[in-house]
């Protein structure tokens, strides 16, 4: 009974590491840059009441209309909900993203949304002229402002909604009917891509301003200035402020350890209407309807492996992954060329072969404490099976 218990149980150890060690080699999911403007809802400030009516035939009256948010370092936004999922929280943080990262993925109606906005109160401050337009008699800024936020919540969620107001509720309906589809707004401050990585001794990037701001601020973080990495452009000077367009690279002096460093943009711009703010609090998503001139910020990070180690009485067969200049070595190109075909030279070893070379991969500390576990396992079975004679053994 003992040995059978004891294959068991070794049996299930060994076929639970494949999982594991394919655990072990996934990578989590890098957190998403920061980029664009961070604010804190003020609450309801324009308002006026609108209807629900559910499929049980209850009718509840909420508020509609514009909110205020504050924004970090400096600027106002003003911003209708997305939805009803949640509540809008004073005092609750959001953050800028763009419609993936919000309630309106996927979603179909997210370009009509935006024309609302677009020519919808504020952005459009002729109250009669929206009125006539809308054929709603008198707008107030109140109306205005519910007949907006209820006719984005209908686009949203597809949800039984009207304006108390019967001005309001013509409004809705007008904008509802002749929103036209338009493209996702850019974020206010972005760098593309979030993130690069390349050898030492070489220019990582680009990465690439966007921004609707005059001119942006450039600082590296305090680890990239220590390790002597700058940030520069394409001709390699030094870079401190930036423009929509431009190109960062971040420059890593030859035989610098394996790390990273980040440069941070910062900027002063109004945040694009149609733009969302989410934040990580069960509360109502807020879309961008008007802004000032807002303090926004974006980070981008650089990451490079450990050089490459080259065997005593070789040479590298690139000048690049080292950082040394020494020309390749024909010998050593030939030893990597593939049976029957020439040697692959001048191009940089990926991570995978740096680990294939050096004997190691990312599975390594987990295999070294998977068999550590199998052998102390194996010494468990070991006692179990000599604490007591097998059936038989006594005779």
């Amino acid at each position: 009974m003992r040995r059978p218990l004891a294959a068991a149980l070794l049996a299930a150890a060994l076929t639970a590491a494949p999982g594991a060690a394919a655990a072990a080699d996934s990578d989590p999911a890098a957190p998403r840059a920061p980029e664009g403007a961070s604010a804190v809802l003020d609450g309801l400030k324009t308002y006026g009441q609108a209807v629900l009516r559910g499929g049980d035939g209850s009718v509840r009256q909420i508020p509609a209309g514009l909110y205020e948010m504050r924004v970090d370092g400096g600027g106002m936004l003003q911003t209708y909900g997305v939805g009803f999922a949640g509540n809008a929280q004073p005092q609750a943080r959001y953050n800028e993203s763009g419609w993936s990262g919000s309630p309106l993925a996927g979603n179909g109606e997210a370009g009509r949304i935006r024309w609302i906005l677009e020519h919808s109160y504020p952005q459009l401050n002729d109250l009669a002229g929206l009125a006539k337009a809308a054929g709603a008699g008198a707008l107030t800024a109140e109306s205005a402002a519910a007949g907006t936020q209820v006719a984005i919540w209908r686009l949203a969620d597809g949800v039984p909604v009207e304006a108390a107001d019967p001005a309001a509720e013509k409004l809705a309906d007008y904008l509802q009917r002749e929103a036209a589809r338009l493209p996702e707004p850019p974020a206010s401050l972005g760098l593309e891509p979030g993130g690069v990585s390349g050898p030492t001794g070489t220019r990582l990037g680009p990465v690439v301003v966007r921004t609707g701001a005059q001119s942006v601020s450039v600082s590296p973080d305090a680890a990239a200035v220590a390790m002597g990495v700058r940030v520069v452009d394409a001709e390699g000077r030094p870079v401190e402020s930036a423009v929509n367009g431009s190109h960062l690279y971040f420059e890593v002096p030859a035989g610098t350890p394996d790390g990273s460093a980040s440069v941070t943009v910062h900027g002063a711009t109004r945040v694009p209407v149609g733009r969302v703010f989410t934040t990580g609090v069960p509360a109502q998503t807020q879309i961008v309807a008007g802004s000032s001139a807002s303090a926004t910020a974006a980070k981008a990070t650089a990451t490079w492996p450990r050089p490459l180690a080259t065997p005593i009485g070789t040479t590298s067969g690139t000048t690049e992954a080292d950082g040394s200049g020494a020309a390749p070595n024909p010998a050593a190109g030939s030893a990597l060329a593939a049976p029957g075909g020439p040697a692959a030279q001048g191009s940089p070893a990926t991570s995978e072969e740096r680990l294939a070379i050096s004997g190691s991969s990312a599975a390594t500390p987990f295999i070294a404490s998977l068999a550590v576990g199998l052998v102390v396992l194996g010494g468990l079975v070991v006692l179990v099976l000599r604490k007591r004679p097998l059936e038989g053994e006594s005779e």
